[in-house]
């Protein structure tokens, strides 16, 4: 094996330290991401009291249709998407899982079949709210997908005003997430997703 020049030694160095300066870059953004994310406890907007054109449920998560149904139901004259529906899902189906709430689908609810990722719900919800002449929405999605939801319906619709209703799903341990593995591995990963997302919207720009 041939000795390391001390040209090889200091590039090999150099990169050392940015790899560290990278890991350390994405820590303190992690930190700050898991630390900014909306906690079931914490004093949000009340929802109830603001008014919108339309709700926007994105599937990929417990508990998000059924708190976009009560915000249905509290609205009359209102509509909702269901956006990321998997094909072979009906509408019938999805009444027997929420009983309590049948009638909006016959009048109230409309299921997009054509999104597969949050880029996506967002491309599926511009065109379904262009269809409608719609402006403004209610956003529901889990809280730890909020930022980026936002961040690509934004992109998708500058002009269209979000209203983001976070869902807290029981096995997501936002207060001490650091103490569930599980947890942890989840925000890391949609941490990641959000800084490429990110990357790709500073790269575009606004495309509605």
């Amino acid at each position: 094996m041939m000795p390391m020049t001390p040209g090889g030694s200091r590039l090999l160095s150099r990169l050392g330290l940015t790899v560290l300066a990278l890991a350390l870059l994405w820590l303190g953004g992690f930190l700050n991401f898991a630390a900014q994310l909306p906690r079931q406890d914490s004093q949000g907007p009340d929802v109830s009291l603001e008014s919108s054109d339309a709700i926007v449920v994105l599937t990929g998560g417990t508990g998000r249709l059924r708190v976009g149904l009560r915000l249905l139901a509290a609205r009359p004259g209102g509509r909702m998407l269901i956006s990321g529906v998997k094909t072979g899902i009906s509408a019938t189906e999805l009444q027997t899982r929420q009983t309590e709430a049948a009638g909006l689908f016959s009048c109230c609810i409309d299921l997009g079949y054509q999104a597969h990722d949050t880029r996506g719900n967002a491309i599926e919800t511009t065109l379904w709210m262009d269809r409608h002449g719609f402006h403004s929405l209610h956003l529901v999605t889990a809280s730890y997908h909020m930022p980026r939801s936002l961040l690509l319906f934004q992109q998708a619709m500058p002009d269209v005003a979000l209203r983001p209703v976070p869902v807290f799903p029981k096995h997501v341990k936002l207060a001490q997430w650091w103490l569930f593995p599980g947890t942890m591995r989840l925000l890391a990963v949609e941490y990641s997703k959000y800084l490429l997302s990110l990357l790709q919207v500073r790269l575009i720009g606004p495309v509605g």
